[in-house]
């Protein structure tokens, strides 16, 4: 506890100082000018000899609650992809279940002012992964980052968020119940002790986490300036893949993604794309991407009594179409059709082909 209140200390860091000093104990005893000795900055060593007792009470009282978990360099728990990273944290503080962070995890960011159409799309995408076996990541913020977060847990899938913070407190506060709903099937994660405050210069640090985490950084909409494009450019570095979602050339938040594509990152247009960019990668779990049964049995049977489904349904019948000729063959608006598309093919009621339209399976076909 008294290592993970000193702040900034990397794994690679601790191990030096453990090869140093011989153990834990002999670290935190050390004198301050041992610690310089070893690299330690003299607010850190501050810090670790002379620890905030206010940051300290908080921890040990955080600490003592079940779910709780302080995960160190040298725990089995500790995430293998984030070990690899320059810098990773040597303590990480989890609320929720730890075997979330062994699952393979694809991180899915944007702006906190996302547009309707964004916050659909990071909704989507999150549970179309989710229910293909994907863990998703992501901050916590107001945005995109809510929004896919949503989308897995309506994928039926499990979500892990990143916090700039102490657990002992929730930012944004209007995500409370959200991050509530985390924990029961997923993990809330921070490098910060209990006690510390959501500080600015927090987040980008807590961006490191996102992606060196993750098999890959999905970046839905972001402004020139967007912390997400902080994400994409350090996932870059960390030699994951980048994705990202083109949009309208009149928008201001497209042109983040937009200069990640001709930067380099993958333009996608549907869930399976990722998939199929990252299946080489998922030993292990390929039986659960074909499967990819992302909504319950409850919700395929409400399918074929609900009207509009049955209707759009009939519509389809068995020819491929596209979004647009379902729209005008079923009188539906584009953002209903949409909507409705992607919950048929979560229950595995239609597929989307490598052209872009869609075509029903012939068992998901209701009697008229």
């Amino acid at each position: 506890m008294r290592l993970a209140q000193a702040g900034n200390l990397s794994g690679q860091r601790l191990e030096r100082l453990l090869s140093r000093f011989g153990d834990v104990g002999d670290v935190v005893r050390a004198s301050a000018a041992d610690l310089a000795a070893a690299g330690l900055t003299d607010s850190m060593a501050e810090r670790l000899r002379d620890p905030d007792p206010e940051i300290a009470a908080a921890t040990e009282a955080w600490l003592e609650h079940n779910d709780h978990h302080l995960v160190t360099w040298v725990d089995s728990h500790y995430p293998a992809l984030l070990r690899e990273i320059s810098g990773a944290p040597a303590f990480l503080f989890v609320a929720g279940h730890l075997n979330t962070l062994e699952l393979p995890q694809l991180a899915v960011v944007g702006s906190r002012n996302a547009t309707g159409a964004g916050l659909d799309n990071a909704f989507r995408f999150a549970a179309y992964l989710a229910g293909a076996g994907f863990t998703i990541t992501s901050g916590l913020a107001r945005g995109i980052d809510g929004a896919a977060h949503r989308g897995a847990l309506k994928g039926s899938g499990s979500t892990v968020a990143v916090c700039a913070h102490g657990l002992d407190q929730l930012y944004p506060p209007a995500h409370a119940e959200l991050a509530g709903q985390i924990v029961l099937s997923g993990a809330l994660v921070s490098e910060f002790a209990p006690g510390v405050p959501p500080r600015r210069t927090n987040f980008p640090r807590r961006n490191r986490i996102i992606s060196g985490l993750s098999l890959g950084t999905l970046v839905v909409e972001a402004g020139q300036r967007s912390g997400a494009l902080i994400t994409a450019r350090l996932a870059s570095e960390q030699g994951r893949e980048v994705f990202a979602i083109p949009g309208s050339i009149h928008s201001p938040l497209s042109r983040g993604c937009h200069r990640l594509i001709r930067d380099g990152a993958t333009l996608v247009e549907t869930g399976a794309d990722i998939v199929e960019e990252l299946r080489g990668l998922l030993e292990g779990i390929s039986s659960t991407i074909e499967q990819n049964s992302g909504l319950p049995e409850s919700d395929r049977a409400d399918f074929m009594t609900d009207p509009q489904y049955r209707q759009l349904l009939h519509h389809m019948g068995y020819d491929p179409l596209s979004a647009d000729q379902l729209v005008t063959r079923s009188g539906l608006t584009s953002a209903e059709v949409s909507s409705m598309l992607l919950r048929l093919e979560l229950a595995g009621l239609i597929e989307t082909l490598s052209d872009g339209r869609y075509q029903q399976r012939e068992e998901g076909h209701p009697k008229q």
